[in-house]
């Protein structure tokens, strides 16, 4: 089974104040994208489904995947949004548990002016309560933000995540060094896994080449070994500087250097089997 372990869908015509984070430089998403304009693109590749990850911070949007999700059967699982840092975390959890398709939780960890965001004792109480519901949690991490998402892994030992995008790392290479340290430290605990996606939009848009990103895979297959990686488009978001083909075949083609059972797993069995899809 070949999955897509991160996309994104929305409507923006009908909720363009629910985006704030699409700035002019990203005017080309402002307009809908939905799992009948995903369909066609998905199926040429012979990609049989996919997770759809929460791109707005309020708790309508987690209702909105899960609606997508009933009515579309390549729709795996669903990554949405609870504040986690709510008193009544238990409850707001709880309002959504129950629905199968409900497999995971995202905060904009990377978004935070508090590089300690991950592991302050709000954020670590609301994640510390996704274990005993069977849910996954997505880091999203700049480089500065590793060192406390590893003190929040290391206090909840037993909980599954998975670093989004590896950690987008800047593709000029200024921090490559940082990122390579807190990369390989956060892969040493085996309850960890990295979504090779958000590649290309961390380099020049209009002029990347494929062969940048290999020793930034590389690094991560060494240190994540393949049976914790799995791809993810990012599409929409890939659409600034790719197509959806040119994000999954991007590492596709990276991945021929693997064992076909390498391969398989990094392509979709790591995915299902971190979503429990």
């Amino acid at each position: 089974m070949k999955l897509d372990s991160h996309q994104h869908f929305w409507r923006y015509a009908a909720n363009p104040g629910d985006f704030p984070w699409m700035t002019d430089d990203l005017a080309a998403l402002r307009r809908d994208f939905l799992p009948e304009d995903l369909a066609p693109l998905r199926e040429d590749l012979a990609v049989d489904g996919t997770i759809a990850v929460q791109a707005r911070e309020m708790e309508v949007e987690t209702d909105f995947l899960l609606g997508l999700a009933r009515d579309d059967k390549s729709i795996k699982g669903i990554v949405g949004w609870v504040d986690l840092c709510a008193k009544d975390v238990e409850a707001r959890l709880d309002r959504f548990a129950g629905n199968p398709a409900f497999r995971g939780v995202r905060m904009l960890i990377h978004d935070r002016a508090d590089l300690d965001f991950a592991d302050s004792a709000p954020h670590l109480r609301g994640v510390s309560c996704l274990e005993s519901r069977g849910l996954t949690y997505d880091l999203l991490l700049r480089t500065a933000h590793i060192e406390a998402a590893i003190r929040l892994v290391d206090k909840l030992p037993h909980q599954r995540f998975v670093v989004d995008h590896i950690a987008k790392p800047k593709m000029d290479g200024i921090d490559r060094d940082e990122w390579e340290t807190g990369i390989r430290s956060i892969a040493e605990r085996p309850n960890v896994f990295c979504k090779l996606s958000g590649l290309v939009t961390e380099a020049n848009w209009s002029n990347w080449k494929p062969e940048s990103f290999g020793p930034y895979l590389d690094t991560v297959l060494e240190a994540f070994g393949a049976g914790r990686l799995m791809v993810g488009s990012d599409w929409p978001v890939c659409t600034l500087a790719t197509s959806y083909a040119g994000a999954i075949g991007l590492v596709a083609e990276w991945s021929r250097k693997l064992s076909d059972d390498e391969r398989a797993d990094v392509m979709g069995k790591n995915c299902a089997r971190f979503y429990s899809v």
